[in-house]
């Protein structure tokens, strides 16, 4: 088998092939006499048909057995003689097969250079705090008192800033088309209000009816209501007003398993103080992704980053299904969205391959057991066992995924030993 081997880019290879013509014509042998074996032909018993009739009456699909027979092998072996390990399936071009000659194609296909990801050491990364003040303990101590605050009905006054008011209502726009809404229930004082809705509902009585117009300004945040008047008819079906409970000793036991009021403070730092590390372990990282991706010296793999953006529009089309949004209705420009994620993608697939050369250069190794451990972890997570769950990995070619990623880590772990940090 001749090779030749021509670099386009640094990562943009293609490769001519030629087979001889004896393994050619030895496949075109192989294949006929399985469809001889099959075929059957007026006049001719099954299994007697000649090989040159099968030949000329089955030719297309004997030339598709053969590409498929012979190509795929080819490539592969090419590839492997020289050490060279495509990022993406190859694409075969080219292809002239006929009996009785060599088959002859070349295949497109894009590779990652070896390349020296740098001294780690020169790698300066910042610590962000983690101290928690008082403030943001009071912070989220008010946050739990509004949660965990009730609703009375209101009777014998009209309504005021501040209350819950239950509408039935009617929105017509300048065309006359309405939009009937029964039971709505509005929160005076709420961002996502119209402008100056509020004002027009305050002094109103449980079932009073009023008729007013709005004017959305040109910069409103819903594009279909920005600049145009809308006519509101309401009819005030309740008014409730919220009531905040007092931060005491009894709260405390009404949130949760705390003795006292102090013992609940305790806790929210506790857990602001371990959300702040995460936070600042979270941006430590993002910037060794940062300041690694950069020291790629060549053109990345276009395969690789569009496989990263495919990956992310999936990623975020399933987080829609799991909050029971149809992503077909989502009213996403979806070839938007995925143009938007270029950027993030190519940081990182760049973040990824430095990670990965570290890797190969320092002989980092993912052990069995530290694979099993994982496998363990996501079991527990997803209420499964780990047979189970092992089993489904190997079917999707998972575990070699779950080396990637482990081997990934220990690299991280690695540059974060040996990268400066700064406070």
């Amino acid at each position: 088998m001749k090779t030749e081997l021509t670099d386009v880019t640094e990562t943009q290879k293609t490769i001519s092939i030629e087979i001889p013509t004896d393994v050619v014509d030895a496949e075109f042998d192989r294949v006929a006499r399985g469809y001889t074996k099959q075929a059957r032909l007026p006049g001719f018993r099954p299994g007697k048909v000649p090989q040159t009739l099968i030949k000329q009456r089955f030719r297309e699909q004997i030339l598709h057995d053969v590409m498929h027979g012979l190509i795929p092998r080819a490539v592969e072996e090419a590839l492997q003689t020289r050490g060279i390990e495509p990022v993406d399936t190859p694409d075969v071009r080219d292809v002239d097969l006929a009996e009785g000659r060599p088959l002859k194609f070349t295949a497109a296909f894009e590779t990652v250079p070896p390349f020296d990801p740098g001294d780690l050491s020169s790698i300066t990364l910042r610590q962000a705090s983690a101290q928690v003040s008082d403030e943001d303990v009071d912070d989220m101590m008010r946050r739990l008192r509004e949660r965990a605050a009730k609703y009375e009905t209101v009777e014998g006054r009209a309504i005021a800033d501040d209350d819950t008011v239950a509408l039935d209502m009617d929105r017509t726009d300048a065309a006359g088309h309405v939009d009937h809404r029964e039971g709505v229930t509005v929160q005076l004082g709420a961002a996502g209000n119209p402008p100056g809705f509020d004002a027009q509902l305050v002094g109103l009585n449980e079932g009073d009816s009023k008729t007013f117009a709005v004017q959305f300004p040109e910069d409103y945040s819903v594009p279909e209501l920005a600049n145009t008047q809308q006519t509101y008819s309401v009819t005030v079906k309740g008014i409730r007003r919220r009531v905040l409970p007092d931060l005491d000793d009894e709260f405390a036991k009404d949130i949760g398993p705390f003795d006292s009021l102090s013992a609940l403070r305790d806790h929210v730092r506790h857990d602001l103080e371990a959300e702040a590390q995460d936070n600042a372990r979270r941006q430590v990282r993002s910037e060794l992704f940062r300041q690694l991706s950069q020291r790629i010296p060549f053109e990345l793999p276009t395969s690789l980053v569009d496989r990263e953006m495919d990956r992310r529009v999936e990623e975020f089309a399933r987080q829609l299904a799991s909050q029971n949004v149809d992503p077909r209705q989502a009213g996403i420009d979806w070839g938007q969205f995925r143009e938007a994620q270029r950027e993030p993608a190519w940081n990182a697939v760049a973040s990824a391959l430095a990670l990965d050369e570290i890797a190969r250069r320092e002989q980092i190794t993912v052990m069995p057991e530290d694979v099993d451990k994982e496998v363990e972890r996501f079991a527990v997570r997803a209420g499964r066992t780990p047979a189970a769950l092992r089993a489904q990995l190997e079917k999707e070619g998972g575990i070699s995924r779950l080396y990637a990623g482990l081997r990934r880590e220990k690299a991280v772990d690695l540059a974060l030993s040996r990268a400066k940090m700064a406070r």
